[in-house]
């Protein structure tokens, strides 16, 4: 068992493991308790009602966070000709085609994000097995795969967040920083919830939201009740 420290603890004696708070209060109470010197990063995580293992009921999708992440993305674009220009423009980290590739087979991994244009995913698709693992993959589900590369970067590095339903039926997403403060989280908040009950399958039954939790890097689960996302999506 895991031994915690007096810091953790003193945090934790404020939150009430058997409550379920309302956001605004859940928020103030995870910056609040924040006793790491590093600004930690505040997590969200939500149970629903699905199961992934049927194609219908498999929750998917991205969000352009409104505040960002608070974490400076690395963006690489795999391209060729004029789009390689476009990229750059756009301010992409690193622009390419067949270089990138080689230093990636290479066991290079220094971005975040990839994007590519349709065209070359041919020659992409053949890393696929390096890319996928690690979540660097392209995908056109997620806007990565497109001849519109300007604007998958200018996202990318605006905050833009993808997320995926675990096998356990749980999506896990990063909402920001501590230093964000409970407002700006709460917008981010706001706009990851109502993506996520938008992508409600039709085939998914009952409850949809089950249970709700955020957390920092450091610190301990903060329980939501389910029931206040429709206030904060009016």
């Amino acid at each position: 068992m895991t031994k915690r420290g007096k810091k953790y603890a003193a945090a934790s004696e404020k939150i009430d493991p058997n409550k379920r708070y309302d956001f605004p209060e859940a928020l103030r109470l995870a910056v609040d308790t924040s006793y790491r010197k590093f600004d930690e990063t505040v997590d969200v995580a939500v149970r629903l009602g699905v199961d992934p293992r049927h194609a219908d009921q498999m929750v998917r999708g991205s969000v352009v966070l409104p505040n960002g992440t608070g974490k400076d993305v690395k963006v690489l674009v795999f391209a060729k000709g004029e789009k390689e220009k476009e990229a750059q423009e756009a301010g992409a980290d690193f622009v390419g085609n067949d270089d990138l590739l080689e230093k990636i087979k290479g066991g290079w991994f220094g971005f975040d994000k990839a994007v590519a244009t349709p065209d070359v995913m041919g020659a992409v698709g053949r890393i696929g097995k390096v890319l996928g693992p690690r979540g660097l993959m392209p995908n056109a589900k997620s806007g990565t795969v497109t001849f519109d590369v300007a604007r998958a970067v200018k996202e990318l590095k605006a905050g833009k967040i993808d997320f995926r339903v675990e096998r356990a039926g749980i999506v896990h997403a990063t909402m920001g920083k501590v230093s964000f403060g409970a407002d700006r989280l709460m917008e981010n908040l706001t706009s990851f919830f109502d993506t996520i009950v938008r992508l409600k399958p039709a085939s998914s039954k009952g409850t949809y939201l089950k249970s709700i939790a955020i957390s920092t890097s450091m610190g301990a689960g903060i329980r939501i009740d389910p029931v206040h996302v429709k206030a904060i999506l009016k």
